[in-house]
């Protein structure tokens, strides 16, 4: 067998025995059901671990990944995640977690073709777009990717809060929206402080009148 997939396989065994020999317990206690305070909509990028970066345990944190983290509304695998997080675990904080250098923000920034992924890339050109005399005027190109990874973390946010999901969940007790972008290169988390406690943060034309 392929060593790099063989590699995976003795991983998940020096896990689980690290993991029993700290607690005997672990597992079996893991076993009883999740109880998050956070849901995570990160990259999928395999740099940006949610756990790893957060110093979290398993069952801490429940975790949607996609390209570039973006919340779209006709997305039904985040619509799904995102309901089952707000209505079913609970959670109290949303957190939209980008990254420095992420290859779907910098791809957005081109002209290039790459295939049915540009279809999905066309709302980080939105965003682009829509921001587009500031991100115009940064010259270095680094920087430009950068300052459109925090607007698009940003828009995403600003996407949560217009849901029916978030919205309904705000009709009846606190739920914490955050937007956060990680940085590969140091390790450390940058806290946008976009913080949206109630519809009243976005345009009312998205308001629902939920009773």
């Amino acid at each position: 067998m392929e060593k790099s997939y063989q590699k995976l396989l003795e991983g998940n065994k020096i896990f689980a025995e690290t993991k029993l020999q700290t607690d005997p317990n672990y597992f079996t206690k893991l076993s009883k059901g999740q109880t998050p305070a956070y849901l995570w909509i990160g990259c999928s990028d395999s740099r940006v671990p949610a756990n790893e970066i957060t110093n979290t345990e398993s069952g801490e944190v429940f975790v949607h990944r996609n390209i570039a983290n973006l919340v779209i509304h006709t997305d039904t695998n985040l619509l799904s995640v995102l309901e089952y997080a707000i209505k079913f675990l609970e959670v109290k904080h949303v957190i939209v977690c980008g990254h420095y250098g992420c290859g779907g923000v910098k791809a957005a920034m081109t002209n290039n073709f790459h295939g049915f992924v540009d279809n999905w890339l066309r709302n980080i050109k939105d965003v682009y777009f829509k921001n587009k005399v500031e991100l115009e005027a940064i010259e270095d190109e680094e920087k430009r990717s950068d300052r459109l990874t925090e607007l698009n973390v940003v828009e995403q946010v600003r996407n949560l809060a217009k849901t029916t999901i978030v919205q309904e969940a705000w009709s009846k007790r606190e739920l914490h929206l955050h937007g956060w972008v990680y940085g590969v290169h140091n390790g450390l988390v940058k806290d946008l402080s976009v913080i949206h406690n109630g519809k009243e943060d976005i345009d009312s034309i998205y308001h629902f009148n939920i009773v």
